[in-house]
């Protein structure tokens, strides 16, 4: 990973929003939130609060200048609580004080009194009240009532999945300056900009152009700062536009978990019915999606779960049902996979179940029903340049699955204790925006007069490699060093209207703009070139290693000099580009359309190694072959692959998120709430890249990466399952995850 920006984490020279040196009588904020789940606000006083030494104000709900509410589709989230609290965490007040310390010691003083009512935390519970965010949500084809009269099989369960803490390294947080004709400028740790910026207008009453969101970098975010960002920032804007001075809100950790939402949990319902020989005939899900006490994203990503009902597989027959319940819990937001996860896992759970019944491993019931080139997806869509059969065989022969199973029948002979397990786990996984109109970015690109390059887009550096994907886009373009290549920090005044950095969407988004932009200089270069030197219209030039070639030959001008030339010239150096995906779109009344401009495809098998007396377990490996299209930036690539399988097993193993009845998080700290660490890692990873694999829809023909590997995670909990099996081969277990070591020892020796 040898770019700028690692090398500057490695140093110690990155600056995060923290980080921002601010100016002499900054105020800091800290938010005083609700204790109960469920309740109206009786009455708040805040005087205590007002007369403590350093605190210079108390914002509550009513002193807001614009409007109280920062919900993104639909309207039903207020910055602050203002007549009836609906989570454990949702902001009331926030102190602003001469340091935080103050502030946190002064929101002690607040005194509060609550009606409580009984709060609702399961998303079933929420479904039989009526407590739905929006009417169902249903995608289909074919006829499942007819079909599964035809099924020799059929098989009918219910899954559950956890929720999942977003755990970015850097807290929640932003910087708010007041500037001149009572505008504002924000430096926010936000994956969306223009959302954070739309946000704090509307807070604000202020229009998008006094307004002002900066981004250098973010410390991860993984969907947590898609939407959830936007609350911090506002909070920060209102109270450096009331107060008229710079003031700085930084979660700490223990606020951030508490009040932020997760991954969002889900319980499903599915039925599958199958022929005899296992070829999948109907398929029929509701899933319980547990949104939380406001919409945030849960919608959208609502949709993509029935998107992927059916994962990686050709099913004739599907009638997916999605229902959004409304909790008291905060609301859960968008999450590595975006709903992918949810939906995949139950679909693969329907197949164990049809494997048990029909006394087949279920890689046999994989196999035969992987996605065919043009096999329609139920909601319209074909499955073009579909890879799911080559990564499925190609994983077959380089990892040898079925030495394998031979390897795992013989150890599991061999010992009483000890289990090993192993399942397959094929992805599908669409890319781009769900919301067609999301799928557009731009790109300012300024060549100085030194030759050197600066770049503007709307993507996001999260540690995902971005960009430098950017740099190499338009040092490929101008044929110079990278070195010269300067990405800037993301901002809203130079780049206008764009989208989060999400969907796996970003470097292809922001890449292509980038790449149009350059394109766009390097043509009027080229021109310029033409004329200067008396070259002809028919004349090739090009540009290679920061020297002018014509007709193939080096005519002795560098980039530097030919730069300088055309500055002197007086020939425009800057360029600014739009690039919106072609050909997609999305019939929301029928749920049919051409939702993504491409699909990401792989395959992995998991092998895991359980302790069936104490029911600790280690991951042995997990080797995939993924579907990279033609990786111009492999290393980053791999990383992010490795690091969305680490993120998958988490999620699948021991990352558990508990609420008691209350509605109160008990895992709010690190002492609480286990990640993924080294003695957790599999002991080997190994991800091959699909050969011969291209995509005319991304940058440079590569393909999306940063969410599809995740779900390669989920063979975790199948494997561990088929570990179990083998040890207690009588028995039938739940699907519910995560599948903690504490839920496999319950779980073999519960009756």
């Amino acid at each position: 990973m040898k770019n700028y920006d690692m090398t500057r984490h490695v140093r110690g020279e990155s600056l995060f929003a923290d980080d921002f040196i601010v100016p002499e009588g900054t105020l800091y904020a800290s938010v005083f939130d609700s204790s109960i789940a469920h309740g109206k606000i009786l009455s708040i006083d805040i005087s205590e609060a007002e007369k403590f030494p350093g605190v210079k104000k108390v914002i509550l709900a009513q002193d807001i200048p614009g409007q109280n509410q920062i919900g993104g589709i639909i309207q039903d989230e207020p910055l602050l609580a203002e007549n009836e609290v609906h989570f454990c965490g949702q902001p009331i007040a926030i102190v602003l004080a001469e340091s935080l310390l103050i502030a946190r010691e002064a929101k002690k003083k607040i005194k509060i009194e609550y009606k409580e009512l009984t709060p609702i935390t399961d998303a079933r519970e929420a479904y039989a009240k009526g407590m739905l965010i929006i009417p169902p949500r249903i995608f289909s084809n074919g006829n499942v009532e007819e079909a599964f009269k035809h099924c020799g099989v059929v098989v009918e369960g219910k899954i559950e999945t956890g929720a999942q803490e977003h755990l970015y390294l850097e807290t929640q947080g932003a910087i708010a300056f007041p500037t001149e004709g009572n505008g504002i400028k924000i430096i926010s740790s936000t994956q969306g900009p223009t959302a954070t910026q739309r946000a704090a207008c509307k807070v604000l009453g202020l229009p998008m152009h006094q307004v002002e969101v900066d981004v250098m970098r973010l410390g991860g975010g993984f969907g947590g700062k898609e939407d959830q960002a936007n609350a911090w920032a506002a909070m920060a804007a209102v109270s450096a536009f009331l107060i008229k001075k710079t003031v700085k809100l930084i979660l700490p950790r223990q606020e951030d978990m508490r009040m932020t939402g997760k991954r969002h949990p889900y319980s499903a319902d599915f039925k599958m019915g199958l022929s005899n020989d296992g070829k999948i005939l109907a398929y029929e899900v509701t899933f319980f999606q547990n949104a939380g006490a406001a919409a945030d994203l849960s919608t959208a990503i609502l949709d993509r779960t029935l998107f992927h009902a059916t994962n990686s597989y050709f099913v004739p027959n599907v009638k997916a049902t999605g229902l959004s319940c409304r909790t008291n819990l905060p609301p859960n937001t968008a999450f590595r996979g975006f709903g992918g996860p949810q939906a995949m896992f139950t679909f693969e759970a329907a197949i164990q179940k049809a494997a048990d019944k029909l006394g087949v491993a279920a890689s046999v019931i994989q196999e035969k029903n992987l996605l065919k080139e043009k096999d329609e997806f139920h909601y319209g869509q074909l499955a073009e340049n579909s890879k799911a059969q080559a990564c499925w065989f190609k994983a077959k022969e380089k990892f040898h699955f079925d030495q394998i199973k031979k390897n795992v029948d013989t150890f599991n002979t061999e010992n009483k204790i000890y289990k090993k397990g192993f399942a397959c786990m094929p992805i599908c996984f669409g890319i781009s925006f769900t919301n067609t109109f999301m799928n557009q970015a731009g790109a300012l690109v300024h060549i100085y007069s030194d030759g050197s390059v600066g770049v503007s887009t709307a993507a996001v550096e999260m540690g995902q490699g971005v960009n430098e994907k950017i740099r190499l886009v338009a040092a490929e373009i101008f044929s110079i060093d990278k070195a010269k290549i300067k990405v800037e920090t993301t901002n809203t005044t130079r780049v206008a209207n764009t989208s989060p950095t999400a969907a796996s969407s970003a470097a292809d988004l922001n890449g292509k703009a980038t790449e149009l932009a350059c394109k766009n200089l390097a043509e009027r270069l080229m021109t310029f070139i033409k004329e200067e030197l008396n070259f002809s219209s028919s004349d090739r030039i090009a540009f290679r290693d920061e020297q002018v070639y014509c007709n193939d030959r080096a005519i002795g001008l560098t980039w530097t000099e030919l730069i300088q030339k055309a500055f002197f010239t007086r020939v425009n150096l800057s360029a600014q580009a739009h690039y919106a995906v072609p050909g997609i779109y999305f019939d929301k009344e029928k749920n049919k359309g051409k939702a993504f401009a491409y699909y990401s495809f792989g395959t992995a098998v998991v092998e895991v190694t359980v302790d069936c007396i104490r029911g600790t377990y280690v991951v042995d490996s997990v080797k995939a072959v993924h579907d990279f299209g033609k990786s111009f930036a492999n290393v980053i690539d791999r990383g992010q692959a490795e690091g969305a399988i680490m993120q998958g097993i988490g999620w699948m193993t021991m990352e558990e998120i508990i609420y008691n009845t209350d509605g109160k998080l008990l895992t709010d700290a690190l002492s609480t709430y286990k990640v993924p660490d080294i003695h957790s890692a599999p002991k080997e990873i190994e991800v091959h890249f699909l050969e011969n694999s291209d995509n005319p829809l991304g940058i440079f023909n590569s393909k999306a990466i940063g969410e599809p590997p995740l779900m390669y995670g989920i063979g975790t909990f199948f494997a561990l399952q088929n570990a179990m099996k083998a040890f207690r081969p009588e028995k039938e277990f739940e699907f519910s995850a995560p599948l903690t070591p504490e839920k496999v020892l319950l779980s073999l020796y519960k009756e």
